[in-house]
């Protein structure tokens, strides 16, 4: 194998960033190896993070060729298409690495494609650019008669693209006997985007999601991308500054700390009806850390991360503990108790827009807060992608004009909706059909605006008013805490190797608990038929899993149990939805009152 040792630094008036190389570098390798070939490259490295690749369902072939990418070395990488054979059929043209033929250079191609597309205008002019931006335009590969009918004027583009693929700066995406389709590589549709005059400025991370730049809406993308980074400098400098002045103090208070105690501070503040719904929504941000919930036996495939659903009458408080007590509301002292930088607040945009966007999560775990679900179901198809996406599945969505995915969607949701509250049960003002099986995929909780609610809500909004609710110094400690934790159960790179990742077992005594819970449950139910899945279950399982990383740092074991408190929580949870769900025949209290 041939190898160049030149490496390319610059573009015309650009300097690059160690973040292009690895954009770069992930897509090459992706194209290059397959699946298990990057777990082997991975171990073969001594890469730590594959060991725990290996043991965890969910990792996929971008997360792994990314984690490659950012701790490859240039050395590292000559060895690695040295000793690991890469695809024969592969070409990749990049800005700082070439692999065509079976050889692997270390040196960009952008020069000489440039140089290439500057020939080709002055043999064709300006059609040269027309076809090249029909092409990248497309974002996909293109038969003849595919860009015939985009051209939309009396152009051959026959010779162009014939011109165009002997030059190397298109590629063949398929070809039979009398059929062929060519398409622009994915390392060189920003370089294309400039020659062609691009909308906006496009540099190499454009293109991590493995789409080009085309139009108004994948500005969103990287719009969306933009907006991630800002996000991460948000946790890093909170987390640095938590680390450099208040460490001590955040694992002592961590010791203490529990389901119990974050209870007692919230019903402080808003009183013993309102307080369960911030509770919610604080536990759900110890689920975001996304960790391996392990049994006795092994492991079990689930993990800590849940979609929360607070709906009900409006004015009911919905909107207050899902957005204002996570992201602060400075003005009325209610300060955050979210994880910095890990919350998207999502109110004003369409679902359209969202599925678009959610591209940029990808092989990330952030939290959604969506705080008028309703209008996302006033758009049609709308329930099959958001069920995907709330499955953390594959989602791919297709719009008059363009396909979106297909990507893996990592991320969660914290949602509010409005639904007419009946006598017993309520009815959802959503009219697709098929909405209940969003909701089945949701820890949700009912909000009826009962006396109790009522007088809570004025109360609170009184003390409000007059200042007497500042949560300044608990929102504090909380979110320290919160943090702290979210970065050792994620391996956040500035507590790396400081703190073990501990996976939350599950006990026999919480399965016994579940299981009580359900006998009692059916009891009570006076037909037949079941009005919710087993998913409800599974979602106070996990509930129990996210809110025992609250008790992290009160022992020494290499997990967290899942703690009475959690199990008494889930358990409350489980009965008062599955009243919910059954039109309420039976009363919660008294499944609650047999069971404790």
């Amino acid at each position: 194998m041939v190898i160049n040792m030149r490496v390319n630094s610059t573009m015309e008036g650009k300097q690059v960033t160690d973040e292009d190389k690895i954009v770069e570098r992930k897509l090459l390798l992706k194209r290059a190896f397959s699946m298990s070939k990057l777990f082997e490259i991975g171990k073969n490295l001594n890469f730590a993070y594959f060991d725990r690749f290996f043991s965890e369902w969910e990792i996929d072939e971008d997360e792994a060729a990314l984690e490659i990418a950012s701790d490859l070395s240039e050395e590292q990488l000559v060895e690695v298409f040295d000793k690991f054979k890469p695809r024969k059929w592969v070409v990749f043209r990049g800005q700082f690495y070439t692999l065509e033929d079976g050889v692997f250079l270390l040196e960009g191609s952008w020069k000489n494609l440039r140089a290439n597309i500057r020939q080709a205008k002055k043999k064709f002019g300006k059609n040269a650019l027309v076809v090249l931006r029909t092409l990248v335009e497309a974002g996909r590969s293109c038969s003849l008669s595919d860009v015939r009918n985009k051209l939309k004027r009396s152009l051959d583009p026959l010779p162009i693209l014939t011109a165009l693929e002997q030059l190397k700066v298109i590629a063949t995406a398929y070809k039979g006997d009398q059929y062929q389709e060519w398409k622009i590589l994915e390392e060189t549709s920003s370089l294309v985007w400039q020659e062609v005059g691009a909308p906006t400025e496009i540099t190499s991370s454009t293109i991590v999601s493995g789409r080009s730049p085309v139009n108004k809406e994948v500005d969103y993308v990287d719009l969306e991308r933009q907006q991630i980074s800002q996000m991460d400098r948000e946790l890093d400098e909170y987390l640095n500054d938590l680390l450099k002045y208040r460490l001590d103090d955040t694992i002592k208070f961590g010791k203490t700390f529990s389901m119990s105690l974050l209870a007692d501070y919230l019903k402080s503040l808003f009183g013993p009806i309102l307080y369960f719904d911030s509770l919610l929504s604080i536990t759900q941000q110890y689920g975001l850390a996304d960790v391996e919930i392990v049994s006795q036996h092994g492991e079990t495939g689930m993990r800590t991360g849940w979609n929360l659903s607070l709906f009900g009458e409006p004015g009911t408080g919905k909107s207050f503990s899902t957005r204002d007590m996570i992201l602060g509301k400075p003005e009325a002292k209610i300060y955050a108790h979210g994880i910095p930088g890990r919350n998207r607040y999502a109110g004003g945009i369409t679902p359209a827009r969202f599925i678009r966007i959610g591209q940029a999560y990808v092989s990330r775990t952030s939290n959604f807060i969506v705080p008028e679900f309703n209008d996302w179901f006033r758009y049609k198809g709308m329930v099959e992608p958001l069920k995907l996406a709330m499955e953390r599945g594959t989602i791919r969505y297709e719009l008059h004009r363009e396909v979106i995915g297909p990507y893996i969607f990592n991320s969660l949701f914290s949602v509010n909706y409005n639904v007419t509250t009946l006598g017993r049960g309520y009815e959802v003002t959503v009219r697709d059909p098929n909405f209940n099986a969003i909701e089945d995929r949701m820890l949700c909780r009912l909000h009826r605006l009962t006396k109790g609610r009522f007088v809570e809500i004025a109360k609170s909004q009184m003390r409000l008013a007059l200042g007497e609710i500042d949560t300044e110094e608990g929102a504090r400690k909380v979110r320290d805490h919160l943090t702290l934790v979210y970065a050792i159960e994620t391996s956040h790179p500035l507590v790396k190797g400081n703190f073990p990742r501990k996976p939350v077992m599950i006990t026999p005594e919480a399965h016994d608990v579940i299981g009580r819970a359900r006998e009692r449950i059916l009891e009570h139910i006076p037909r037949k038929v079941v009005s919710f899945s087993a998913r409800l279950e599974k979602r106070a399982m996990q509930f129990a899993c996210a809110t025992s990383l609250l008790n992290y740092f009160h022992s020494d074991f290499d997990y967290v149990p899942v703690s009475d408190d959690a199990l008494r929580y889930a358990t409350q949870l489980y009965v008062e939805e599955a009243s919910v769900r059954s039109r309420e025949e039976f009363r919660p209290e008294e499944v609650l009152e047999q069971l404790f």
